[in-house]
């Protein structure tokens, strides 16, 4: 419809489309228009031809926008890695985003600190190359979200490692939109400590906190979150 509001749903890493289902049809009932498109390398979706980082899949949900002659300024969520798409789609084009919702959003600086402390270990060892390289892979297997880590192969587990090195951090604050925050309480993947630091850089965020929710409030309260949603757009 022409006068319906756009919200655009970036899925997170190892998701797709599928997973968000009920959550877009709680949300489409209220007369938006909702987008969930399976980004590459998830769902019907195939892996990109080479290796990607965060901004190659920006690049491609603006041309997903572009092609679908979106009128702008529309409404964006983004959960987990998609959430750190979402921070740099409003950080490098804020005239594309009226609200911005992120939810147990990826890419602040934890693991890439942690990585750091890593390597710089590694080199005052004074190892030789090629045992660098093997324990850089038992990093990323064991310590940095092993589960992801292990469910993909391929281009796109070097995708995984390319995602995870980016830090939005430093850019938080160049954020505009009005933005919402929602995170589990009980999240293990993205702590809530993450969630704070991000309503402390995002100037005049507001945070909402699932009580008893983990990692994929889509899949575990999907009717709260599209409440959430829902009332923060409307």
């Amino acid at each position: 419809m022409a006068n319906q509001k756009t919200i655009l749903i970036l899925h997170g890493w190892g998701s797709s489309k599928k997973s968000w289902e009920k959550v877009a049809n709680l949300v489409s009932k209220k007369g938006f228009n909702v987008l969930v498109p399976d980004m590459p390398g998830f769902g019907d979706e195939p892996p990109p031809p080479r290796a990607w980082t965060g901004k190659d899949y920006l690049n491609w949900v603006l041309n997903f926008t572009k092609n679908l002659k979106l009128k702008t300024p529309f409404y964006v969520v983004g959960h987990s890695f998609g959430g750190g798409l979402a921070m740099k789609l409003a950080i490098e084009h804020p005239e594309l985003v009226e609200k911005l919702v992120l939810i147990a959003a990826a890419r602040i600086k934890r693991k890439k600190t942690l990585y750091k402390k890593f390597l710089g270990a590694v080199a005052k060892i004074g190892w030789p190359l090629s045992k660098i390289k093997i324990l850089r892979k038992l990093f990323y297997r064991f310590i940095v979200r092993e589960n992801d880590y292990l469910r993909t192969d391929g281009v796109m587990r070097d995708t995984f490692v390319n995602v995870i090195k980016e830090d939005l951090t430093p850019e938080l604050s160049k954020i505009k939109p009005p933005t919402l925050i929602i995170w589990g309480n009980k999240d293990k993947m993205t702590p809530i400590k993450d969630a704070n630091l991000l309503k402390d850089k995002i100037l005049g965020s507001k945070l909402e906190i699932v009580e008893g929710g983990g990692h994929a409030l889509n899949l575990e309260y999907p009717e709260t979150l599209a409440e959430k949603i829902i009332n923060f757009v409307k």
